[in-house]
């Protein structure tokens, strides 16, 4: 078949019987193509699938979109996760937020939202938890985030998602943002079991130049298509629709008969502030810049989502799709998102920093329209997707994750109790923590945060503590929020909450409960003896892009490492002759001095 807008090669010519009878074969024509009218008019009615069948109408009329063509049904569904970046808990229409994201309201909608769903504070945990099924503190990524400089990366030891869902037969590919690691060649995406990879390694950058500086005299290009960098595409693209073109052409070729994970990782909405001028139009009544840049990017995110959709459907992928939408942490007020009435922000274990939008949307669904409020984590889509996937965990391999399907398709309960939202032993300290405001039990100078049931602890510095009320319509920045800040009482170092009760942590019960601040405190003490040592290691100069002919990429080379041990064991190998041979030598000069005959 050739491709559309192409003209394919002429048809043959007709044999002469077919000019028999001119006027049968008009008659034949006209029957003919009253029946494919009428299987394209009841295609167009029936094919709708969320929309109302007018709407849906007029958006194929508009898009040039074509009916989903019949296609045999598989087992495996196909799997599409959806990650953005920096999305804060009230920035979706649904909970409230100015910003207007109808594809996302109707998704959610028409699917499961997760109301009770949790993330990780920054990027590279949310992502390795997603990837791996593992809590950070059993990959040793318990602190911070991987940074460009670093040799560092997901432990190559672990088995990840896409790696399991080949095994039962998923092409896999990824588009989008990556942040777990790419020093040497075997972190990259397309060594971990994506098929394909398009996008950036780093954790941020210029969304139409796609650079991105990590210090002065640190800044190289990162757009990479598999294993290479990208530079046919510096050409100014926006990523957020740079990136939804790339899902539309993987789609477009693959054959909706077999089944595909597609992992869409936005680079949106986090910094740097930036979308096309037409998406400012609705929020010229923002004040305040930031929120306003934010809108518009998060605007054409859901716009964006929309596309993926369509394609979906287009291509024959939909009626057996999973769709997944997640944020991977809370929103940065400084950068103009929002968590509110939740406390805290990006980067702080507050409800604020890792409570995310969440939701479930697809037709194998079996209750639609539903809130889902049981314990969901990141690390759930693991297990879940493999078992959806007819995949296989063997048994040796020790998840934190659990399969959450049923919670999420049927109402029934999860399975899961408690969360380690995290253990991190290198963080700063809290001046006032000690073993005895622990009793005994648990450090609280440690940076550490739990959810067990109804109830959340945290210990040492959870991090900035505020609650930051709707920014639309000021102008104001942090420092004038002061009717809702709260300055941290002066030797605290525990805190703890009734988050079903109180999910704004205003009321903190740690003083009238000290049984469940024990329990809770045993409980960190138990996962952080299962914790390996952390993976934080200093900064190595040969990252540097301008050794690396000005791109970002992995600069450690094993065949370097090869050549420095085979040199060794040269050089080894002719100190060893030379020894021989000196002692080859004396041992001649003293045959002849005591008289031995040669031979």
């Amino acid at each position: 078949m050739a491709p559309r807008g192409c003209a394919g090669p002429p048809p043959p010519p007709l044999p002469p019987q077919a000019w028999v009878w001119p006027g049968k074969m008009l008659a034949m024509g006209a029957l003919a193509g009253f029946w494919v009218l009428s299987l394209l008019t009841y295609g167009y009615l029936s094919w709708g699938q969320g929309l109302e069948e007018e709407e849906e109408g007029a958006l194929r009329t508009q898009s040039g979109e074509r009916p989903e063509p019949s296609i045999t049904t598989i087992s495996q569904p196909h799997l599409i996760f959806i990650l953005a970046d920096d999305q804060g808990f009230r920035d979706v229409g649904y909970h409230g937020s100015e910003i207007k994201t109808p594809t996302l309201d109707k998704l959610a909608a028409e699917g499961v939202k997760l109301e009770n769903y949790y993330v990780q504070p920054i990027c590279t945990p949310s992502r390795s938890q997603f990837i791996t099924g593992k809590y950070q503190i059993h990959t040793g990524l318990q602190h911070s985030i991987i940074r460009p400089t670093q040799p560092n990366c997901l432990p190559l030891d672990n088995e990840t998602l896409p790696q399991k869902l080949k095994e039962v037969g998923y092409s896999t590919h990824m588009v989008g943002k990556w942040h777990l690691g790419f020093y040497r060649k075997e972190c990259m995406p397309t060594k971990r079991g994506f098929d394909t990879f398009f996008g950036s390694l780093l954790g941020s950058g210029d969304y139409y130049t796609h650079y991105k500086c990590d210090s002065p005299g640190m800044c190289g290009y990162d757009l990479y298509e598999n294993d290479n960098a990208a530079w046919d595409y510096d050409n100014g693209i926006y990523s957020t629709q740079m990136y939804t073109q790339r899902v539309q052409q993987i789609l477009a070729s693959h054959d909706p008969r077999k089944p595909i994970f597609l992992y869409i990782a936005y680079q949106a909405v986090h910094s740097p502030l930036q979308a096309p001028g037409r998406y400012f139009e609705h929020y010229r009544s923002i004040i305040n810049i930031n929120r306003r840049r934010y809108a518009a990017m998060l605007s054409c995110l859901d716009e964006a989502i929309n596309n993926v959709t369509l394609a979906l459907k287009t291509y024959g992928f939909y009626n057996n799709s999973i769709i997944i939408y997640s944020s991977d942490n809370g929103g940065q007020p400084t950068a103009g998102g929002s968590n509110w009435p939740l406390r805290g922000s990006k980067g702080t274990y507050w409800e604020g920093g890792i409570r995310a939008v969440g939701f479930v949307h697809s037709p194998l669904l079996k209750n639609k329209g539903t809130v889902c409020k049981e314990l969901v984590h990141i690390t759930d889509w693991y297990p879940t997707l493999i078992s959806l996937a007819e995949g296989q965990i063997d048994e040796d391999i020790q998840l934190d994750g659990y399969d959450i399907w049923e919670t999420i398709s049927e109402g029934l309960r999860s399975p899961r109790v408690d969360i380690l939202h995290n253990i991190d032993p290198i963080y700063t300290k809290a001046k006032n923590g000690s073993w005895a405001a622990g009793y005994g039990i648990w450090n609280t100078a440690i940076q550490s945060a739990i959810r067990v049931q109804h109830w959340k602890l945290l210990t040492g510095n959870p991090g900035y503590s505020d609650w930051v009320p709707p920014q639309s319509f000021s102008n104001l920045g942090p420092n004038r929020w002061h009717n809702e800040r709260i300055t941290l009482s002066t030797g605290k170092s525990v805190w703890l909450f009734n988050i079903t009760a109180d999910p704004y942590e205003r009321v903190d019960l740690s003083n009238r409960y000290p049984g469940v601040v024990k329990k809770l405190l045993r409980r960190l003490s138990q996962f952080n003896k299962t914790a390996v040592p952390v993976r934080y290691p200093p900064k190595d100069p040969r990252s540097n892009p301008r050794l690396n002919g000005g791109v970002w990429g992995p600069w450690y080379k094993e065949e370097n490492k090869k050549q420095k041990l085979r040199k060794n064991k040269t050089e080894k190998k002719q100190k060893k002759s030379k020894t021989k041979k000196k002692q080859q030598k004396a041992g001649s000069f003293t045959n002849c001095r005591l008289g031995v005959p040669r031979g």
